[in-house]
């Protein structure tokens, strides 16, 4: 059974993330949740879930209005450890307001970053730091051995952004603050002066 720690949301009483392993929901994507594995879909339809969202280490549950956790903890517990074991019925809501979505993004960026994308890079000596996330794009800065080197590209569309992308639908790129870039974060043409010699920036 995959141990679960419900955490209190400050200024939500009506809400718990429910804190789970780290690797638990790899192949769950995060956000609001449209669908969900039986189980939990029975608390919706009940009406003792209004909500339900998932985040990188935690799914959030909202409960339902006029219900109480000290009731009905017990419940949710149990079918969200049902559900964990069903990683196909997770479907993300259509048209999640954006902002929800780039927080949620962020959050996903700093699992994939602490953990294996972010391994591999240090292990080489170098180290990827997350610099903004707006709109789906995803921005980072590449240091230490990574900076410069011929195989960053390949680290962080190939690593990073297929891995955010199995992740989380709403990516919609991956760019390095260090270097100027072209459509969909691929090394841009040099910018050539009058006399056709590039112009170094």
């Amino acid at each position: 059974m995959i141990p679960l720690h419900p955490q209190r949301v400050p200024g939500r009483p009506d809400r718990l993330r429910w804190i789970v392993p780290a690797g638990t929901l790899a192949g769950i994507p995060v956000g609001p949740l449209a669908g969900v594995p039986g189980p939990l879909a029975a608390l919706l339809a009940d009406a003792t879930l209004e909500r339900i969202a998932v985040e990188p280490t935690a799914v959030v549950t909202v409960l339902g209005a006029g219900r109480d956790w000290r009731d009905e903890g017990a419940r949710v517990r149990s079918a969200l450890h049902a559900a964990l074991d069903d990683p196909t019925g997770w479907i993300v809501e259509a048209g999640a307001r954006a902002d929800d979505d780039d927080a949620s993004l962020y959050d996903t960026v700093r699992g994939a970053l602490a953990g294996e994308v972010g391994a591999l890079a240090r292990s080489h000596g170098g180290v990827i730091d997350l610099v903004d996330v707006r709109d789906g794009i995803v921005t980072v800065r590449l240091g230490g051995a990574c900076h410069g080197c011929p195989a960053a590209w390949f680290t962080l569309h190939q690593r990073l952004e297929r891995q955010l992308r199995r992740l989380h639908p709403g990516l919609r790129e991956v760019r390095d603050a260090g270097s100027p870039t072209g459509l969909f974060g691929r090394p841009a043409k040099p910018v050539r002066a009058s006399d056709g010699t590039p112009n170094v920036m």
